[in-house]
């Protein structure tokens, strides 16, 4: 008997429609004539989704009680007896109630299989066991519902339902996902915008992987050797030399130009083991292979090449990264080195050679810096050019004075200019000036003159005894003035610490840190980096704070990197920095990262203080709601307890203070949805005589008692009209219900300067109780929806004085002037 085939609507959170999917697909398959059943399905009270139930035969669930509570669940038994040709069965890592034959449904679901029968179902990413722990790192929620990555595999089709994160919140609003009471922890918790998006690129990357995975079987069945470039994946090789951070580096850097590019490094190990590299630095190459996203592959092999080759087809590679060979030319020329046997070979594959300082002919030029560590490279070509020009000058002028000088005179004037130019050069231009010396004085000044050739044994003691003596003096004069100059550095780089902490003191910003170091260090652009902790294999960067023109976003964008720590490093881009200017570059570095997690911890007090501010405006917002309903259901109690009026007049205030009561619900739902960042906004301009009409019109029986006061140019405003009309309705309910008889409120507007319109809504109320109307739930929600839209609302009154609240809009670009006082 055939196995049944496997279909799975993959989601990357509960709401996307994954339920909806399969139904579709279940009424699709009976449009075709397909035996059809529904085995389970949840539609979680969803009209759509249930809708999409009717007329798909449904196979009654099994009733079971655990711990006295019953629960129902898919019918395996009876599904098996139905044996239709396909099945549809949500939820496949939900976990079965005990007393099932299974503990979990998806080995149900293997069951149907087996048998023959075709399964259509749902599963959310969350459950996928290798997502579990990346999944509670998102989102803080630990999944107990897993189920092995080798089921989804084994699935004939996977199918991504998806949906962006602002969709699927509003769809949380409106009540399409959860209940009303789950809504708003919901939004602020797992169904932040965030988390929606990492599990939307979660589900987005796994199901890639699963399509490359079938590619490969395609390939590998069909016998196909030659690339397929679907996706750039880029192989950098490893030797274990000092060269390897420098190839990891630039192969980065191609696969960040290329969006969904993947990043492989190969060791192939001889088949002998005999010339394999370092293991400390590959096990260092490694660890920078895989912060950069990358993985890390070791092979044996007989040949080198041949290995490399074979890897890079197995794998599809579509460019290889070498470094350029470390043999000389002759070498080069009995023997092909392994780049150039590499591009022989690659056939279709790019391969990039790249130069490093351990390559054939660069030895000598990373030796240079050596001479001139101790006292700078700008010394050191002084005192060179000191020696090719100095020491001929004064060999001209002895010439000149020759016969009223001796060759001991001669000797101490050379002597002295190798003490200068150990002075400014140190010890290295020294011995070279010693030796140069000794030679043009026997050349020009000793017996016989213009040849190298001592004829008197005093001349030649004369001559070593100079050098020796040359290049103690030099070597003395050299040491002091690289300890001179160490001793400069060090100061220089005290001052360069001092002067950041102190900026740091007085509390500047990292942008105004960040160019200080640029300019320290002449560097054209630094950034502060910081790795994103739950972005998986692939890391993912971010520029905490930079400096100087195109910042790396990224430390293998810029030239030099420091790593702080395993979140933050410090990138830049600029001329290349002596050894002891990274060391200085790490110690600002380490300060910088101090300045952040400062600045972070500062943040997150303040979004802590703000966060508990919410928290009491919300319980302050709260009792004022619980005191107006009350109020209203007192009166709502008081006037069907009446006696001495008539059934019609009292049913009419009862339902008057229900319909404050809805009113009061409602508010409460339109601040705690405006809070979640949920309310939809449309801003356009807007005429304000038509939303007081419509106000006038939603406050119903009685709202026609406002005295309105509004010229006749009046421009419109920049507003919501929807939010607008629901914000002057509340304000307009509220000064009718507290203005005194006879006394109805006032609406007047005016053009201000600036460009806004005042609304100002006044009435009669001047009684104790006027000063706790400024915290009244109407006025809250009134202030928020205004300033969502851009405006401002305050309130005013006092005892024996008229209570007062004005709106401030921002007129449309066709306001008129506004008339001089």
């Amino acid at each position: 008997m055939a196995r049944g085939a496997l279909r799975i609507y993959l989601g990357a959170a509960p709401g996307v429609g994954k339920t909806y999917a399969m139904l579709k697909e279940g009424q699709r398959l009976r449009a075709q004539g397909t035996d059809v059943v529904i085995g389970f399905a949840e539609p979680h009270g969803r009209r759509l989704t249930a809708a999409l139930a009717e007329g798909l035969e449904t196979v009654p669930r099994r009733t079971l009680v655990h711990r006295g509570v019953p629960f129902t669940e898919m019918d395996l038994d009876a599904v098996l007896a139905r044996r239709p040709q396909v099945a549809l069965v949500d939820e496949l890592a939900h976990t079965d109630v005990p007393g099932c034959r299974n503990a979990k449904r998806w080995q149900d679901v293997e069951e149907l299989l087996d048998a023959g029968i075709d399964v259509v179902t749902t599963l959310n990413v969350q459950h996928l066991e290798s997502l579990n722990d990346v999944v509670e790192q998102i989102t803080g929620v630990v999944q107990h519902e897993t189920l092995p990555d080798e089921v989804a595999r084994r699935a004939a089709q996977i199918e991504l339902v998806d949906l962006p994160p602002e969709v699927l919140r509003r769809r949380m609003v409106h009540g399409d996902i959860y209940p009303a009471d789950r809504i708003e922890s919901a939004l602020t918790h797992y169904f932040r915008v965030g988390n929606l998006t990492a599990l939307r690129e979660l589900a987005l990357l796994w199901l890639a992987d699963r399509v490359e995975e079938g590619l490969q079987r395609y390939r590998t069945d069909h016998g196909i050797a030659t690339p397929w470039e679907t996706r750039e994946r880029i192989l950098v090789g490893l030797t274990g030399g000092a060269e390897g951070e420098t190839l990891i580096r630039r192969a980065a850097r191609i696969t960040a130009r290329t969006p969904g590019s993947e990043l492989l490094a190969l060791h192939v190990v001889p088949g002998d083991a005999l010339a394999g590299g370092s293991p400390a630095a590959l096990d260092g190459q490694r660890a920078l292979v895989e912060s950069l996203g990358g993985s890390y592959h070791q092979v044996t092999g007989d040949d080198v090449v041949e290995t490399l080759l074979e890897f890079a087809r197995a794998e599809n590679v579509t460019q290889i990264v070498l470094g350029a060979s470390r043999r000389g030319r002759l070498s080069l020329l009995l023997h092909a080195g392994v780049g150039q046997r590499t591009i022989h070979g690659s056939g279709p594959v790019d391969v990039h050679i790249v130069t490093h300082e351990a390559a054939a002919g660069s030895a000598a030029l990373a030796r240079l810096p050596l001479p001139y560590r101790g006292t700078g490279r700008r010394r050191y070509r002084l005192a060179t050019a000191g020696t090719v020009l100095l020491l001929p000058a004064l060999t001209w002028a002895l010439t000149a004075l020759r016969g009223r000088l001796d060759l001991s005179a001669d000797l101490v004037l050379y002597l002295l200019a190798v003490v200068v130019i150990a002075l400014v050069g140190g010890l290295w231009p020294a011995l070279v000036a010693a030796v140069a010396a000794a030679l043009l004085a026997d050349y020009f000044f000793t017996a016989p003159a213009h040849s190298f050739a001592v004829e008197r044994g005093h001349d030649v003691l004369a001559l070593v005894v100079f050098v020796t003596v040359a290049a103690l003096v030099g070597s003395a004069a050299g040491t002091a003035a690289r300890r001179t100059y160490q001793a400069v550095r060090a100061m220089s780089e005290a001052q360069a610490l001092s002067r950041l902490a102190t900026a740091m003191m007085h509390g500047q910003d990292l942008p105004a840190l960040m160019e200080q170091i640029r300019e320290n260090f002449g560097l054209s652009a630094v950034s502060l980096l910081e790795r994103d902790p739950g972005a998986g294999a692939r890391p993912r960067w971010y520029v905490v704070a930079s400096a100087g023109e195109q910042p790396p976003e990224r430390p293998y964008d810029g030239d030099l990197e420091s790593p702080v720590d395993d979140s933050l490093t410090l990138a830049a881009r600029g001329q290349g920095l002596s050894r002891e200017d990274r060391q200085l570059l790490a110690a600002c570095a380490a300060q910088l990262a101090v300045a952040y997690t400062h600045g972070r911890l500062a943040r997150h007090a303040a979004e802590t203080d703000t966060f508990a501010a919410a928290e009491r405006t919300r319980a302050s917002l709260l009792v004022t709601a619980v005191r107006e309903l009350r109020a209203c259901l007192d009166a709502a109690a008081g006037a069907l307890a009446r006696t001495d009026e008539p059934e019609q007049a009292r049913a009419a205030a009862a339902r008057s203070s229900v319909r404050r009561a809805r009113r009061i619900v409602t508010d409460l739902d339109d601040v705690g949805r405006l809070h979640a960042g949920a309310l939809d906004l449309y801003l356009r301009p807007v005429e304000l005589s038509e939303v007081l009409t419509t106000a006038l019109d939603d406050l119903g029986p009685g709202g026609h008692t406002l005295v309105l006061s509004l010229p006749e140019e009046l421009p419109d405003v920049i507003a919501d009209a929807a939010l607008l009309t629901r914000a002057l309705t509340a304000l307009a309910a509220d000064a009718l219900r507290h203005s005194p008889s006879g006394q109805p409120p006032s609406v007047t507007a005016e053009l201000l300067a600036g460009g806004r319109v005042a609304l100002r809504i006044t009435d009669g109320d001047g009684s104790p109780a006027a000063a706790e109307r400024g915290r009244s739930l109407a006025l809250r929600l009134s202030r928020d929806l205004v300033e969502a839209m851009g405006g401002s609302l305050r309130s005013t009154g006092a005892r024996a004085a008229a209570f007062s609240v004005t709106l401030v809009l921002p007129a449309s670009a066709a306001a008129p002037r506004p008339a001089a006082p």
